[in-house]
């Protein structure tokens, strides 16, 4: 089977899909299949032993889509299958004019991600589904259905999102749930010797990922500037970075908390890992790489409730969540779980095989399995 596999983002980018399409295209390449790669990047990305074949950023957004279209659909007409991560309306226009089918990875509702990053509309995914937004919105939900009602098939990593793809029009028998997978295993070594490498000294909780208004990490600096003595480190940069650093000077906790920028995934999984916590305060989500990383290197969260995040993080049991939006439950979330050293072992000790079933052998099978299927037809 020849894939070709489309990500908006990828290594060095920092980001779900940068994690996600570089291991699907090991693994199916590990599975005898051939694979290559349609993404964008501010500069040509890394070689790997498969052709990844790259938009530049710095074109306007007009000419960038038009050239990832045409790149998309040159690239797929010499493949059985495309499988789409990303760049939904590239990926539906130049699969449908090479006449190829496409397989998507849905992350989010593409329709309130485009709404939000052009200033259409506040609030979140839930409020989005109900309210009008005018007629940019309109036309963007327009393309939301139409690309996804196209694709021969639909992976949601949550039921919640599926519930969502489902009243856009999706048909169920062409819509699954395909939780995101656990890391692929590698060697992170001792807790305390990373720990010392890292600086992590005392009570410290760690996020990791894109520093946008959806993460609405001003709630966990809250959280944490109400937990005496507890160090927050964040991994990951983005346009909120400046006010976020503002913002911990205000709380007076500008001491307490790192912003390290954009880090390697290896480094990610080694700060889970050293971490006492990881910090989810996001105002929508769906079902995050980072959740199931942090749970696979034997780390619980806490987390408020959106999106996906409780189909994974149980409460009393792998981590602690606090009601969407709930500040103050999420710091006294925090301060609970240092204070408690017994939950925090018995939250250690269920955190790795609470997502045992998320191995990334069966998940990325259970994904070959559909794009063969699609690829026959």
């Amino acid at each position: 089977m020849r894939v070709l596999i489309v990500s908006g983002i990828w290594p060095p980018d920092v980001g779900g899909p940068a994690s996600h399409a570089p291991d699907v295209a090991e693994f199916l390449r590990s599975r005898g299949h051939e694979v290559e790669v349609v993404t964008t990047a501010d500069a040509p990305p890394a070689p790997r032993a498969y052709p990844i074949r790259a938009v530049p950023r710095h074109y306007r957004i007009g000419v960038r889509h038009y050239r990832g279209a045409a790149l998309v659909h040159h690239r797929a007409r010499h493949v059985d299958v495309v499988y789409t991560t990303g760049m939904f309306g590239r990926s539906a226009l130049g699969s449908t004019m090479a006449r190829k089918p496409f397989v998507v990875k849905l992350t989010a509702d593409p329709a309130f991600e485009r709404s939000r990053r052009r200033g259409f509309v506040a609030g979140d995914v839930d409020e989005f589904q109900d309210h009008g937004g005018g007629p940019a919105v309109a036309l963007l939900r327009f393309a939301r259905d139409v690309e996804l009602r196209h694709a021969a098939h639909v992976f949601t990593p949550s039921a919640y999102l599926r519930d969502l793809a489902l009243g856009w029009g999706v048909a169920p028998d062409r819509v699954s749930v395909l939780p995101n997978p656990s890391p692929v295993s590698v060697e992170l070594g001792q807790r305390d010797e990373l720990r010392r490498a890292l600086g992590l000294n005392g009570a410290t909780l760690v996020f990791a990922g894109r520093l946008t208004a959806q993460k609405s990490l001003e709630r966990a600096l809250e959280a944490v500037a109400g937990a005496d003595g507890v160090r927050l480190v964040i991994a990951g940069d983005g346009p909120e970075r400046q006010s976020l650093e503002a913002r911990a000077g205000e709380l007076g906790i500008g001491d307490r908390v790192t912003f390290l920028g954009a880090q390697p995934r290896e480094r990610i999984l080694e700060l889970f890992h050293a971490a006492d916590a990881t910090i989810l305060s996001s105002s929508w989500e769906n079902f995050p790489h980072t959740v199931v990383e942090a749970l696979a290197v034997g780390t619980p969260v806490l987390a408020m409730e959106a999106g996906g995040v409780s189909e994974v993080v149980q409460d009393g049991v792998n981590g602690l969540l606090a009601g969407p939006g709930d500040t103050a439950a999420l710091g006294e979330a925090v301060r609970r779980y240092f204070a408690d050293e017994p939950l925090r072992r018995r939250l250690r000790g269920a955190a790795a095989s609470s997502v045992a079933e998320y191995a990334p052998e069966r998940i990325l099978a259970e994904l070959e399995q559909v794009l063969r299927r699609v690829a026959a037809t």
